[in-house]
């Protein structure tokens, strides 16, 4: 009996031990869920629609070569940061632009792309690969104003609100395209998707970096809905910058745009 005893006493403390180490575990894997975010946001690789200058919201157009240098460029540059997860908009060039990204980054290489349809670029409706330059004329004659104060003092809200209504007018009984959304439309599918992003990654054990591939007029009105003293720079955002954004207590924070130190440390 005495022997069974101790058997019995052993079995306890290995249990109990066991026990213990199961909830120091649980403990330690929620202690590295991260509390603070960042979000690496990139717009995608120049395209062969770019190169034509033609309009490319919804409609889409593989990496030009040079496009898909400067992307990979970009990628050695973020090679020694370790993504937590990659989301991207599901079109193609922005799909294409977080392949190359991870193809760099030995730490990230084995992370699957999740694609969102909220991430794409404005749809232009009836615009969709038009010349820029009919749609931009376009809309500086609906505003009242020359090509050049135009371009000058472009802002997100004003450029798509100004097609959608022009698109409204372009639309007859022989055209089915997508209609231009005006800029509620876009903003709220934006932030909704952002928004799930964050709650969902912050929920995930990690270190807390988020890459997001997207387009330039999307991230430029991102940043604008989030940030009041938010200003597209002159020209745009370029092709494979970064714009980082971070997130903690319930704040998003703007700590980059439209950077392009990766670009030039991956050329190097």
């Amino acid at each position: 009996m005495k022997k069974l005893a101790s058997v019995f006493v052993i079995c306890l403390i290995m249990l109990t031990g066991c026990g213990t180490g199961n909830t120091a575990s649980k403990e330690t894997e929620k202690s590295e869920k991260p509390t603070e975010l960042t979000l690496y946001i990139v717009r995608h690789g120049k395209t062969m629609l770019n190169t034509t200058d033609r309009v490319q919201g919804w409609s889409d157009a593989v990496l030009t070569p040079s496009g898909e240098e400067v992307v990979t460029a970009a990628g050695v540059g973020l090679k020694d940061v370790e993504f937590q997860n990659v989301y991207s908009s599901d079109s193609g060039r922005a799909v294409q632009t977080a392949e190359l990204i991870l193809k760099e980054n030995a730490k990230s290489s084995d992370l699957k792309i999740q694609t969102d349809d909220r991430l794409r670029e404005f749809n232009f409706g009836t615009y969709e690969g038009d010349l820029n330059h009919t749609m931009w004329q376009d809309v500086a004659d609906d505003q009242g104003v020359s090509l050049e104060e135009f371009m000058k003092n472009m802002t997100p809200e004003s450029f798509a609100n100004s097609v959608a209504k022009l698109d409204a007018k372009n639309v007859t009984e022989d055209v089915s395209n997508w209609p231009a959304e005006d800029y509620d439309t876009i903003t709220k599918r934006l932030t909704a998707g952002i928004d799930e992003i964050v709650e969902k990654e912050l929920n995930n054990s990690g270190n807390g970096n988020i890459l997001i591939t997207s387009h330039g007029l999307s991230i430029s009105a991102l940043l604008a809905v989030l940030f009041d003293d938010f200003d597209i720079p002159e020209g745009g955002l370029k092709n494979a910058s970064v714009s980082t954004v971070t997130y903690k207590d319930g704040e998003y924070q703007l700590k980059t745009v439209n950077d392009l130190s990766y670009v030039e440390a991956g050329t190097k």
